[in-house]
């Protein structure tokens, strides 16, 4: 018998049926149980640093519930040979959406017009002109699985798409030089890509200069892309038409003035957590623990 357990909240009824045979999934286990446990099914948000793995000495796999390890001791878990499993895919098409949710919400200006209406301020609902998706231009920074998703999501809005990816191939139709380049003709410009040291606060006050007058910005991918006091003043002085965030450095955020903004919508990093993807991650990060239990490679691991 091995016993997984799951360090947070988890899908139990999931995770289960999908290890089987002799391995058991503990949700909220003792401290012995994690001394014993063989493998670990974490959310995004849990902290697994070297003091947790030396907690863990029988510990031969952690899965992680998505694809971001920011909060995972790679070098930790390599050092132990312990393989990090992440989860690739299963959340694409709910990002996507989530990101194709955003710029509708704050292109069709729905935030203002509800407090409009609730407000008792039919009359003045010409105030805020409504905009449109069809013959607009979308710019993708990241073209990954979630960006090309957002890809087809926004031409069957009929909008054209620009990508910029150095790392990535893109077709020749929707290539840019570079990422100026991209947002200075995008109407909305969504964020796709991994925080890096090149990808820290990387739309600034320079970038954002650059920026098409009253284009919408939309951030699903990590808090720290965006320089949010930079971001503030683009909006303010309408360079920027919106703003939606689902990702925050740190999280949960500490207030901030942009919050208050008619033209910003937010989301507490939830836009991957649908109840149809949330489900098929834990599936996931359970086939990858299963994997390396009975002595299979899993599909994707973060540390090697």
């Amino acid at each position: 018998m091995q016993i997984v357990v799951g360090l947070g909240p988890v899908e139990t009824d999931v995770v289960q049926p999908v290890l089987g045979g002799d391995i058991r999934f503990i949700e909220s286990p003792t401290e012995a149980e994690i001394a014993e446990a063989a493998g670990a099914i974490v959310r995004a948000a849990f902290v697994f640093d070297a003091a947790q793995f030396a907690k863990m000495p029988n510990l031969k796999v952690v899965a992680r519930t998505g694809v971001g390890t920011d909060l995972v001791d790679l070098d930790e878990a390599s050092q132990r040979s312990i393989p990090v499993v992440i989860t690739p895919g299963s959340n694409t098409n709910a990002v996507a959406e989530g990101a194709i949710a955003h710029a509708l919400h704050l292109t069709k200006r729905l935030g203002p017009l509800h407090r409009l209406v609730s407000g008792g301020g039919w009359n003045d609902r010409t105030k805020y002109p409504v905009g449109d998706f069809e013959s607009k231009t979308i710019g993708i920074v990241g073209f990954g699985r979630i960006g090309r998703r957002v890809a087809k999501l926004a031409e069957a809005f009929d909008m054209s798409v620009l990508a910029y990816d150095p790392f990535a191939d893109i077709p020749a139709e929707n290539s840019v030089k570079d990422i100026v380049d991209l947002v200075s003709r995008s109407d909305v410009v969504s964020l796709h890509v991994p925080l890096t040291a090149e990808t820290n606060q990387m739309v600034n006050a320079a970038l954002l200069a650059s920026f098409k007058s009253g284009a919408v910005l939309v951030n699903c991918g990590r808090g720290a892309l965006i320089d949010l006091e930079a971001a503030l003043v683009a909006l303010n002085n309408r360079q920027l038409g919106g703003l939606g965030l689902d990702v925050f450095d740190p999280e949960p955020p500490s207030h901030h003035a942009l919050f208050d903004h008619e033209n910003v919508v937010l989301t507490p990093h939830v836009m991957g957590l649908s109840v149809q993807s949330t489900a098929q991650t834990f599936i996931d990060a359970a086939l990858g623990v299963r994997d390396v239990l009975e002595g299979r490679r899993p599909r994707a691991i973060a540390n090697t």
